[in-house]
């Protein structure tokens, strides 16, 4: 058996001490004595924000999401707050979702918050993140918490972080308050609740959350074409099912076939590999359904319901899987229809996205005379610009992995909302003998076919986290300079906020804040960006490739091409 390392057992051994509890002191004996790599990897850091607050696996140690650790940036959160908002009476709102053990993780933060003197308002069950984004804003709350893991496995759990504006937390308030959790002891942690300062809240939220939602993702659709669309839903054992199916209904879409195997929420997620819309095999269970029924339409939801997949008939009238770019590419088109016609525009409204989504928003963007903005990955980011830009109207924004939201109630990637939209254009494309599907492939002929795909490379652990860095130090140090026969042109570093022209040797500032981040252009618009993951192990690559579309009688063959170059890229750069 292996040696523990004298570092990771010095570290271990300050959690063996009386401001632990016994079984936490158990656990970590257990680890010492039989299972030294999995205490090194317990310990050997602290659990990091990212991208989508703090993410990890479930059990002892520094690195693991626990009492202790969720605790410490409670008590962090407490002590920045009162600083932050000094003499003023503080509230904060709290959700969790169907993970293990996210009630009891929700009410140690609950109990930590009321420790401290600050009022919490905890919801009595679990709740859709995008309902505690509504809810900071809606009670008045200096900020709020969820408790949640997203579509990680079932081994994690985490803790996010939203703003009084309900977005998450950003800078500089983000690396004020990690500065303040590092330098805290756990001995420092507060867990004695003071319960008068602890309310439930359900029923109140709920209905103004359904009535906001109903309003912002509902438009002028029939009720005979809402009749007429039928929709197949899967929650994945999440959240979603608590509010998704009432909005639905309020906003008159009664043909809606639930997947009963799939609707208890279970943070196990018995029924699938992966409770991931992103991933085909997910919605495999709501498709079959959705063909025994002949459904138009088949959504699922993430565990947390911020993120939504789709699948529509194609024009072989096959349900086919979307991917985030096409969705949310028809949703864009939608609401920039829709504002259009209501007479609404005037020239002061933007749409948003991220800096490794398809470079199509842009172009219709353009053709419809809305300003476009360009981020980070993440919501908090889209969430950042509203807040930033009182004097422009937030239309709506997504990103490519399965994210959108409508306008600016909530302030964060909304799957209930953005449900709600999905079959609001379904039913209204329908009503007028098209389909989303049709759409789609009118939208390519317009502004161009774009192709995007994705990789994720898994290095788990210690050495895959040196993996990964190593990965972005060769691209920095030896960059690509052609890329399928076509030169690279241009080099986006967001790590050190320089963009390189390569054809004239100019450089220009990136303006939007710094990021571990490359992306390659080459002189035929292919896109290539790297990035490593801020919430799981992983290095991500993203490709974007396009061409002309004269006619939707050519998409097959045009997108089969972009498909094969994408292949031959994958190929070329040992990526595949």
């Amino acid at each position: 058996m292996s040696q523990v390392k004298p570092e990771i057992l010095a570290k271990a051994q300050t959690w063996l001490t009386d401001v632990f509890d016994e079984d936490t002191k158990k656990e970590i004996n257990e680890l010492i004595d039989n299972n030294p790599s999995e205490l090194e990897d317990s310990f050997y850091k602290n659990a990091a924000f990212g991208t989508g607050g703090m993410r990890g696996i479930m059990g002892v140690g520094t690195n693991r999401i626990n009492k202790y650790t969720l605790g410490k940036n409670t008590q962090g959160l407490s002590n920045y707050l009162k600083r932050e908002f000094s003499g003023e009476a503080l509230k904060v709102a709290i959700a969790y979702d169907c993970r293990n053990n996210s009630k009891e993780l929700a009410q140690v933060v609950a109990d930590v918050f009321s420790a401290n003197d600050i009022e919490v308002f905890l919801f009595s069950d679990l709740r859709p993140t995008p309902e505690l984004s509504f809810a900071v804003k809606k009670l008045n709350c200096h900020c709020g918490i969820v408790l949640t893991a997203s579509h990680n496995p079932p081994e994690y759990n985490g803790y996010k972080v939203y703003w009084q504006d309900g977005g998450q937390l950003v800078p500089p308030q983000d690396k004020d308050l990690v500065e303040e959790i590092n330098g805290l002891e756990y001995e420092a942690i507060s867990f004695d609740a003071k319960n008068d300062l602890i309310h439930k809240i359900d029923k109140d939220v709920d209905e103004a959350f359904i009535e906001a939602s109903v309003a912002n993702g509902s438009f002028d659709t029939s009720a005979e074409a809402k009749a007429d669309l039928g929709v197949v839903f899967t929650s994945l054992h999440g959240t979603s099912i608590t509010m998704v199916p009432p909005v639905l209904e309020k906003a008159g879409f009664a043909n809606v076939t639930i997947v009963e195997e799939q609707r208890e929420p279970d943070g196990n997620f018995p029924t699938v590999k992966s409770p991931n819309p992103e991933e085909p095999e997910a919605l495999k269970m709501a498709l079959d359904i959705a063909e025994e029924k002949g459904a138009d339409i088949v959504i699922g939801t993430d565990p947390d319901c911020d993120r939504l997949g789709i699948a529509v008939r194609n024009n072989e009238n096959k349900l086919e899987l979307l991917n985030g770019n096409q969705t949310m590419l028809v949703m864009t088109w939608f609401l920039l229809e829709q504002w259009k016609k209501a007479d609404k525009m005037d020239g002061n409204e933007f749409i948003a996205s991220t800096i490794v989504s398809t470079p199509m928003l842009k172009n219709l963007s353009e053709a419809y005379g809305v300003e476009y903005k360009e981020v980070l990955t993440g919501f908090k980011w889209i969430a950042k610009l509203i807040k930033d830009h009182p004097e422009l109207d937030f239309i709506g924004g997504g990103e490519e992995s399965f994210g959108y939201m409508v306008g600016d109630f909530v302030r964060d990637k909304d799957a209930v909302t953005s449900t709600l939209l999905a079959c609001e254009i379904s039913a209204f494309l329908k009503a007028q003998g098209s389909s989303f599907y049709e759409k789609l492939l009118e939208l390519y002929t317009t502004y161009g076919l774009y192709k995007e795909e994705l990789i994720s490379l898994v290095k788990k652990g210690i050495e895959g986290e040196q993996e990964i860095k190593q990965m972005l130090i060769d691209l920095r140090e030896k960059p690509w300079e052609t890329i399928d026969g076509e030169k690279v042109v241009l080099v986006e570093d967001y790590q050190s906020s320089v963009a390189k022209h390569l054809h004239d040797h100019t450089e220009e500032e990136i303006t939007i804040p710094k990021s571990n981040v490359l992306i390659y252009y080459t002189e035929d618009g292919t896109k290539i960006a790297a990035r490593p993951s801020g919430t799981e192990p992983k290095i991500k690559f993203y490709f974007s490739v396009n061409t002309s579309l004269d006619s939707v009688s050519d998409f097959e063959e045009k997108n089969k091409e972009l498909k094969e170059k994408v292949s031959r890229i994958k190929a070329e750069l040992q990526l595949g």
